[in-house]
């Protein structure tokens, strides 16, 4: 089917909008191929100091007639999603042999988890992991001894980093290879629950504990539909991935031969061989629109409306709100995963997952279908199931109709008719919702606010009952230069509680809230951040103030308001402990969250 109307002209919009930079970006990419593989132009002495640990692999690499791959890999065990790369390269290293190549471990690359850090010190540094990822990246692959490239990451700012550096050294085929989700343990619903009855003080901390730890309870990504696992939607439908390889568990048979399928693949695709698909034309502007597609098709995390942006800038690309607004306006809810819905990321995957989402979106009209992938040309292929038959991975026709119509619908009878974010502007600055979970009665606000510069100094008013009428909750000084955008997860269990309680409420900040707000109607990434003179700065308690996530605005009542004196609070602690001092040129260098809050200037 022709491709919808409206995504032809957003399409065409960032094509014009990015004509420059793009051009410029494959210029480089050009010359940066234009002499062939690399290894070869290198000393003798250059070579021999690559080699040197690589036991029978060394008198191949010398050669140089076969690719090598260069293994990037966020590992470490204290990360459910990222242990089970422990054993990869050694999986990845075999695979290239057999097909009469190497691979090495080119970088390992730091991998944080904000499930730890929510709440916490350590969140500061959070988002600032991603440019230091990519950086980190970038100094593995500097060797300059690598024909095609593997990526090992998946979650919340890991898979955006590696993308911001695949991008950078486009000239080099990259194949994304995820570990997948943990197998499902305490449902999400009833986990929710116990942190509500916690947050009231109906239970005490030992059940707290135990309702987390039967959540999280395994090696893979958590099981519901936050930034891990909408990265990995995003790599399916940008074809970085295998086609659905996304929510195979770890450990299985199945993850094992997609892992070997993968380093093939990476091989296949070098320019020693004959189908040489460097990552610069796998992400062009038809392949982001897609990602962004595939977002509010699924009701993904709002956190990649940030890194999306610094991933396209990496790739000559600019992408604005405006764009996301659009897309989101035209493009149907297909999915209730939660916190959008009781399911979770295994449940969606056997009810049809990503695979089928495609298939309803292409029969649509509703996504670019000749983009390029690490497969070849089109999505085609991305409808398709990976099985393992007879120790065989073959790809299957995937379904065409919903295993579970509470978790997937169709195109034609969409769970809503209209994506899962609202782009907000208005006096008190740009932002975004995610809506995919917020009931309309609760999508509109007009109440008082109540100013914050923590998420903690929210939780003590809320034990104190200080809540007790419909309010916005404000907490400014969270942006990108104040404290490094911490998400504030935190603030869920008592808004919803509020919510609960039959007080109408909303949350603003210049911070993040990733894809856990869940019911709460949440204006975030607002800005500019209120550091930077933003509107947020000007507000006082008992300002009226209106959300307005069906109109798409954001609004002081009283305009009034902005003749005020802005006084800023002391931000010194921010600059230290648990090595924020480390990241104080991040803070003074990094661009606005409108632009990806990136400290890269493409």
């Amino acid at each position: 089917m022709a491709l919808n109307s409206v995504l032809a002209n957003v399409t065409d919009r960032i094509t014009k909008r990015s004509e420059k930079t793009r051009t410029a970006y494959l210029e480089r990419m050009d010359n940066m191929r234009s002499d062939g593989p690399q290894r070869a132009h290198l000393s003798c002495g250059n070579q021999a100091h690559a080699y040197a640990p690589m036991g029978d692999d060394k008198a191949a690499l010398a050669e140089g007639t076969n690719g090598n791959l260069g293994i990037i890999t966020a590992y470490n065990d204290m990360l459910s999603a990222h242990q089970p790369f422990q054993f990869y390269p050694d999986i990845i290293k075999e695979t290239a042999r057999a097909a009469g190549g190497t691979a090495q471990v080119a970088a390992g690359v730091p991998a944080m988890c904000d499930g730890i850090t929510q709440g916490q010190t350590g969140m500061e540094l959070s988002l600032f992991s991603r440019d230091a990822i990519a950086m980190s990246t970038g100094i593995g692959l500097s060797h300059n001894v690598f024909d095609s490239t593997v990526y090992l990451g998946v979650c919340d700012k890991i898979v955006p980093g590696l993308v911001i550096a695949a991008a950078t050294f486009g000239h080099l085929p990259a194949v994304f290879l995820p570990a997948g989700p943990m197998t499902t343990g305490m449902s999400n619903d009833d986990k929710t629950k116990v942190r509500k009855d916690f947050a009231e003080g109906k239970v005490d901390r030992a059940a707290l504990m135990k309702a987390e730890m039967a959540s999280y309870h395994g090696p893979g990504t958590c099981t519901f539909y936050g930034t891990a696992n909408t990265n990995q939607m995003l790599m399916e439908f940008m074809g970085l991935h295998l086609p659905g390889s996304s929510f195979v568990n770890p450990n299985t048979p199945l993850r094992d031969a997609l892992t070997k399928a993968g380093t093939r693949q990476a091989m296949s695709i070098s320019a020693l061989g004959n189908q040489y698909t460097p990552v610069s034309q796998v992400l062009d502007e038809r392949a982001y629109v897609n990602g962004i597609i595939g977002l509010m098709a699924t009701g993904g995390s709002t956190n990649l409306l940030i890194h999306l942006l610094a991933m396209a800038r990496a790739s000559g690309i600019i992408l604005d709100w405006s764009d996301f607004a659009e897309i989101s306006h035209t493009i149907p809810l297909l999915t209730r995963v939660y916190p959008n819905g009781l399911a979770d990321v295994n449940h969606f995957h056997a009810a049809g997952g990503l695979g089928l989402v495609m298939s309803e979106l292409l029969n649509d009209g509703l996504l670019h279908d000749d983009t390029t992938t690490i497969m070849g040309k089109g999505l085609e292929e991305y409808t398709k199931d990976p099985k393992l038959i007879d120790d065989e991975l073959i790809w299957t026709d995937g379904i065409k109709t919903s295993l579970n119509d509470k978790i997937i619908a169709s195109a034609a009878k969409p769970f809503q008719a209209t994506g899962g974010l609202s782009d907000l502007k208005g006096n008190l600055g740009s932002g975004v919702m995610k809506v995919s979970a917020v009931s309309e009665d609760r999508r509109q606000i007009t109440a008082p606010v109540r100013v914050f510069h923590d998420q903690h100094s929210v939780l003590n008013a809320f034990r104190n009952n200080e809540f007790t009428d419909d309010l916005i909750v404000v907490v400014r000084y969270q942006g990108p230069k104040a404290n490094g955008m911490p998400e504030l997860h935190g603030l869920t269990p008592c808004l919803t509680v509020l919510q609960d309680r039959g007080i109408k409420v909303a949350l603003v900040s210049d911070g993040r809230m990733s894809g856990a707000s869940g019911k709460v109607p949440a204006a975030i990434h607002v800005s500019p951040e209120a550091l930077d003179n933003g509107p947020l700065a000007y507000l006082k308690d008992g300002d009226i103030v209106t959300v307005d996530a069906i109109n798409g605005t954001l609004d002081a009542q009283d305009s009034a308001i902005f003749s005020r004196e802005i006084t800023h609070p002391d931000m010194t602690d921010n600059k230290f402990g648990l090595g924020r001092e480390l990241f104080d040129i991040f803070r003074n260098n990094v661009g606005p969250a409108q632009s990806g809050a990136t400290i890269f200037n493409f």
